[in-house]
């Protein structure tokens, strides 16, 4: 027999835990999880089931939200919803060993169920709802889930078959996909289909996987490159990658990157400052990790994408977790890419090539033993931030007006902890 994937989604899972907490019923209880500190443009990360059925899309601003309804914000607790994530994992591990979960995201995981229908005497149906109910009963979390022949089709069974039927738990064979989804549109409901691949793919008067399994082969990869491969194999409703080949992939190359969205347009100045604060967290996450970079990488977008978004890479002369030299390096990169006179929105950075390994080149213009005095103190700011939270040491640059690092250090994953 083949395997039996199953994937397991929680139903608007940051909107129910707020709702869990309250008291709430999720399906009757409108509620949005949104910061009204960041104004009305601010993203909703979550709405209730109660708040979908009336019309109002998943990851709306908040002005976009009809006036005339009437519902309860909830500010994001990102630690809240982690502990809680965590709980409904240990939930799982009752039932299954580690070796057969694949933790996709904070509230969506893949099992390869197939050992344990055996295990239960039960069909994968009834095994997903032993699963459901046991977070149910113990988080008052609702769950989605969808069963394939393979990890693909598990995670579309779920995406687009549960929530048509009663159950909410959706069933895929390829031969019921290519019945029930040929022609679903549009692409975009399919997993890892955005609006560019659909885009390009509408060049040829394709808008659903069977026009997908009617191109030429040769056309595909000359339009996606490689990709090609994975598009060709999901239109057909096949996936050869399997829970071990997740747990044994290891990826050749290792990178560190930090994003941040401005509240308000930054001028170079300004800018600068927030880039000089996300080096620093990020070089000290390298150390942290006893890490090296041999290279690094900007990006800016800028106000109302009023011009393109700007950036590049940069080698390192050497690998290295040194603040001074990373900062310098960044202060390079961003005088070069900067484009002056037009507001600043976003600012990225990575750390790239990372090595385990730092390069020992001899110099007559540097002392290594600085270096090694760098990387103690380096150390050392790690540890304190560790024991008594990263606010516990600033620099000046942290304090000026348009600095957004002792505010952020409060925060998990961009937004209130």
């Amino acid at each position: 027999m083949g395997r039996v994937y199953l994937c397991i989604d929680l139903k608007s899972f940051y909107a129910s835990v707020e709702c869990v907490a309250r008291g709430y019923d999720p399906f009757k209880v409108p509620l949005v999880v949104a910061d009204p500190t960041r104004g009305d443009g601010a993203i909703t990360l979550a709405i209730s089931p109660a708040l979908k059925e009336l019309g109002v899309k998943n990851r709306c601003r908040i002005f976009e939200i009809p006036k005339q309804i009437q519902y309860e914000i909830a500010m994001p607790r990102m630690r809240k919803y982690i502990e809680v994530s965590a709980q409904i994992y240990g939930i799982y591990l009752q039932f299954l060993s580690p070796d057969d979960i694949h933790v996709y995201s904070i509230d969506e995981v893949f099992i390869d169920v197939t050992p344990y229908l055996k295990t239960y005497n039960c069909k994968a149906t009834d095994f997903a709802k032993i699963l459901m109910n046991a977070v149910m009963n113990k988080t008052g979390i609702c769950a989605t889930a969808g069963i394939g022949t393979n990890l693909y089709l598990a995670k579309i069974a779920m995406d687009i078959v549960a929530k048509h039927v009663p159950e909410h738990i959706g069933i895929l064979t390829e031969e019921l996909y290519r019945k029930l989804l040929w022609n679903h549109q549009p692409l975009t409901d399919f997993w890892g289909f955005g609006h560019g691949k659909a885009a390009r793919l509408a060049k040829y008067g394709v808008y659903d996987m069977q026009g997908i399994t009617m191109l030429q082969e040769a056309l595909l990869y000359k339009e996606f490159g490689v990709n090609a491969e994975f598009i060709i194999d999901h239109a057909w409703g096949r996936e050869s990658c399997t829970m071990a080949d997740i747990h044994n992939y290891r990826g050749k190359s290792r990178s560190l990157s930090n994003s941040q969205i401005l509240f308000e347009d930054y001028d170079v100045d300004g800018a600068r400052i927030v880039m000089k604060e996300m080096v620093e967290n990020l070089v000290l996450e390298l150390v942290e990790e006893n890490l090296y970079a041999k290279g690094i990488s900007l990006y800016i977008r800028y106000s109302k994408d009023c011009i393109p978004a700007t950036g590049g890479a940069m080698k390192l002369t050497q690998a290295t977790c040194s603040i001074k030299k990373i900062q310098e390096a960044f202060g390079k990169l961003f005088i070069d890419k900067i484009r002056i006179g037009y507001g600043i929105r976003q600012i990225g950075i990575s750390l790239t090539n990372l090595t385990y390994e730092p390069d020992m080149q001899l110099s007559f213009f540097e002392d290594p033993e600085d270096d090694e005095k760098e990387k103690q103190m380096e150390v050392a700011m790690v540890d304190i931030r560790t024991r008594f939270g990263k606010n516990a040491l600033l620099k000046g640059f942290n304090l000026f007006d348009k600095a957004t690092g002792i505010k952020r250090n409060t925060m998990v994953g961009g937004h209130n902890g």
